[in-house]
């Protein structure tokens, strides 16, 4: 495949991931990678993704840093950092399969659980954020997929999508930043690279009109139906690879 049918191949899958991300606050991992991972191939497709996100990270969060609820964005953190070692390590004990079926349901169990509202309301302690972060970073690492277990707690703590978009972006970046550091950025084409930024650039702008015409209601839907598809394509992933 040529690099200009690679770039044309990659631009409505980043653009769409930038726009439901600037929206909501993730959504080009959930989005995106999978058509990545299908053009690209998985480890270029995988290490494309998080350099994608590092940059849209930044630049949502330069447009949102306001809304960060610090307190709890360090007790993500500090949970992702210790989870983080452990999840690469599990990624080269196990086999693919199961492990994306197993961390997979962890995700969709954690959402289904921060809507429970006699559950929910007790998620509010320190030791919530760190276990939240914990697991987040650990499922980043295996799966890819950290955006479901934080809109899990998003959702828990009632947080609106103007302090959830910041916040998320601040753990995300930290953590893709990481898997970046340590798997290496990869070896594309020029023309991929600039199709691929542009989408993002795009799908900011348009992000910021659709976030503004959100209502709190249907914020906090998007933000659930994002992370159960996300936590059961996992699953599905992990089937399929079995």
């Amino acid at each position: 495949m040529s690099a200009a049918a690679t770039a044309a191949l990659v631009a409505g899958p980043v653009l769409l991931g930038a726009v439901t991300q600037r929206a909501t606050g993730l959504g080009l991992a959930l989005v995106g990678a999978p058509f990545l991972v299908a053009v690209l191939g998985a480890r270029d497709g995988v290490s494309f993704g998080n350099a994608l996100q590092v940059v849209l990270c930044l630049v949502v969060l330069l447009r949102t840093y306001r809304g960060v609820d610090l307190r709890a964005t360090g007790l993500l953190l500090a949970g992702a950092v210790v989870a983080v070692p452990l999840g690469a390590l599990v990624v080269g004990a196990l086999p693919e399969g199961p492990l994306l079926v197993v961390v997979g349901l962890l995700a969709a169990a954690a959402v289904v659980l921060s809507l429970v509202p006699g559950l929910a309301g007790r998620l509010g302690g320190p030791a919530a954020g760190l276990g939240a972060g914990a697991l987040a970073g650990f499922v980043n690492v295996t799966a890819g997929v950290g955006g479901p277990v934080l809109s899990a707690y998003a959702l828990a703590q009632r947080w609106s999508t103007d302090v959830f978009v910041p916040t998320a972006q601040v753990v995300l970046l930290v953590i893709n930043l990481v898997a970046l550091l340590s798997k290496g950025v990869p070896v594309l084409a020029p023309v991929v690279w600039g199709t691929g930024l542009a989408g993002l650039a795009v799908g900011v702008v348009l992000g910021d009109v659709l976030h503004r015409r959100l209502d709190p209601l249907t914020a906090r839907r998007a933000v659930t139906v994002l992370a159960l598809v996300g936590a059961l394509a996992t699953v599905v992933r992990g089937v399929a690879t079995s």
